[in-house]
């Protein structure tokens, strides 16, 4: 008996030399001070309290996400009293919880920079511009009421920036839990070609059946029958059929678009799959400078 006693006491006396001590960091003294326990109770938990100390420490000093000092990078230990102790979970830090968003969308083949693409930062002195920045507010506003808005086609000379404008409209919606995909179609090909013996049908699935779908530079791939047939078509047909906004951007109106797909003397598959381009999205122009020459 005489030994448990001497033991626990020594127990004791560790803890008061582990808290004692830990009392010395001043985020320690802050965090211990903004929860409502008696203070033999803390002492039961001075290590992990020390650990979220360390780790409020790094995010006071914190500049963002690549430099991230935690256990866990772009997360916080964080306390909560739960009666008479404390449960200890990791909470998504700022920086975080604003990027987490981007998780909705997948780019293949383009610019990551795409990932950044805002409407506030879009270029809005010339008319044109601030037209189709209405219109995606406009189908923003009908998709978020559950309604079935077409996308949009939206084509123009090379350099206007038409993916930046769709790809800011993508990261607003994916912030409202709305996932899309946005794929380069010159190399959507190749990419299902290339998928045959891993994961096409998960990265085929992915393209046909995701919230939103942007089909970007449209009209500038290398065109075959089985490009137009056994990709395109059956991609639209099923969007289509489903009601999914499909959203293109390319060089070339309709018409253009539909000379494009012309294969040797066969018209009648070129305008079947412009009916479906039309079904859904509508066209919109955009007429303005070269963003990446001026």
């Amino acid at each position: 008996m005489e030994k448990i006693v001497m033991e626990r006491k020594a127990k004791e006396l560790d803890l008061d030399i582990n808290f004692n001590k830990a009392k010395e960091n001043r985020d320690f003294c802050y965090i211990i001070k903004n929860i409502d326990l008696d203070v033999n109770v803390l002492k039961k938990y001075t290590t992990s309290l020390l650990e979220v100390a360390n780790e409020f420490s790094h995010c006071k000093n914190c500049n963002g996400l690549t430099n991230c000092k935690n256990r866990v990078a772009g997360a916080f230990l964080s306390p909560k009293k739960n009666g008479n102790g404390i449960d200890f979970s990791y909470v998504n830090c700022r920086y975080s919880r604003k990027e987490q968003y981007k998780k909705n969308i997948a780019i293949f083949d383009l610019p990551l920079r795409l990932r950044d693409a805002a409407i506030s930062n879009i270029y809005t002195d010339d008319k044109s511009r601030v037209a189709i920045i209405k219109k995606m507010k406009e189908f923003s506003d009908s998709y978020l009421k559950k309604e079935r808005p077409k996308g949009i086609y939206l084509y123009g000379n090379f350099g206007v920036g038409k993916s930046y404008l769709i790809a800011a409209l993508f990261n607003e919606l994916a912030k409202k839990d709305v996932k899309s995909v946005i794929v380069h179609v010159p190399e959507l090909f190749r990419m299902i070609k290339e998928s045959f013996d891993t994961d096409y049908s998960e990265r085929f699935d992915l393209i046909k059946n995701v919230d939103l779908l942007l089909l970007d530079d449209i009209g500038a791939e290398y065109l075959t029958e089985w490009s137009r047939d056994e990709v395109l078509e059956p991609i639209l047909q099923y969007r289509m059929d489903q009601e999914l906004p499909t959203f293109f951007t390319s060089n070339l109106d309709l018409n253009d678009l539909e000379k494009h797909f012309t294969i040797g003397n066969d018209k009648m598959k070129a305008k079947r799959l412009i009916e479906r381009v039309n079904q859904v999205a509508v066209p919109v122009e955009l007429i303005s400078k070269n963003m990446r020459n001026g």
